[in-house]
């Protein structure tokens, strides 16, 4: 993969570069938010590597404009800010993992891994139609009886899980896993909260619900009966 670390600490963004470079990929490193976000925007990385704290551009800003601008590369970010409200900030702004510092380099270049196998993973159909719901992969928009629906990243990564499942119970570790990359409970309500912002988005003010809770299994999207 084409990799981008974003880190202002020389010795940190060597260290990563370094091990990632011995695993095969390939690293640019940017050590301010100003050029990183120049380079995040026209480079066609694979892998974006972030720090939460930069000069000229902190991490979220950078983030937050990327995916204003409609780059969908994979984000992690790694950084010293490790509580809860900074690790929900960082997924809100549109990161896909988030790994506090200090951290094991196995780790890193596991997540590595897993976000480069999720950006890999071939799209089936590049429109998804559950009753009056649609939702287009390629061109990254939703709507529903023709109403146009604004989704944030994680909400639309979401909202694509369960409609490419649509009738399935699927399970809060199986979201955890397939939306976010996490292979462990990171002991938050991360997976409630954008369920409920989601079906604020997708369900309320329509003729029927889509988007329903299973009592002690998890989520099912379905068509009305």
């Amino acid at each position: 993969m084409k990799i981008l670390v974003v880190e202002d600490d020389a010795s940190t963004a060597d260290y990563i570069a370094r091990g990632l470079k011995e695993q095969g990929h390939v690293v640019d490193k940017a050590a301010n938010g100003r050029d990183g976000l120049f380079l995040a925007a026209g480079e066609g990385y694979d892998l974006l590597i972030v720090d939460r704290m930069l000069p000229g551009v902190d991490g979220l800003k950078l983030v937050k404009t990327v995916r204003g601008a409609g780059v969908e590369t994979p984000v992690l970010f790694l950084t010293t800010l490790g509580g809860l409200d900074d690790r929900v900030a960082g997924l809100e702004a549109g990161a896909d993992d988030y790994l506090v510092k200090p951290f094991a380099f196995a780790e890193l270049a596991a997540r590595v891994n897993a976000l480069g196998r999720r950006a890999s993973r071939p799209v089936q159909d590049t429109v998804l139609r559950v009753h009056d719901l649609a939702l287009d992969r390629l061109k990254r928009t939703v709507e529903r009886a023709g109403q146009p629906i604004t989704l944030q990243n994680q909400e639309f990564r979401l909202l694509e899980y369960l409609m490419s499942r649509a009738g399935e119970v699927v399970t809060r570790t199986m979201l955890l896993e397939n939306v976010w990359d996490f292979h462990f409970d990171p002991k938050t309500n991360i997976v409630e909260t954008h369920m409920s912002r989601l079906r604020g988005k997708v369900d309320r003010g329509f003729d029927a619900e889509l988007i329903h809770t299973v009592r002690g299994a998890g989520y099912v999207l379905r068509a009305p009966r």
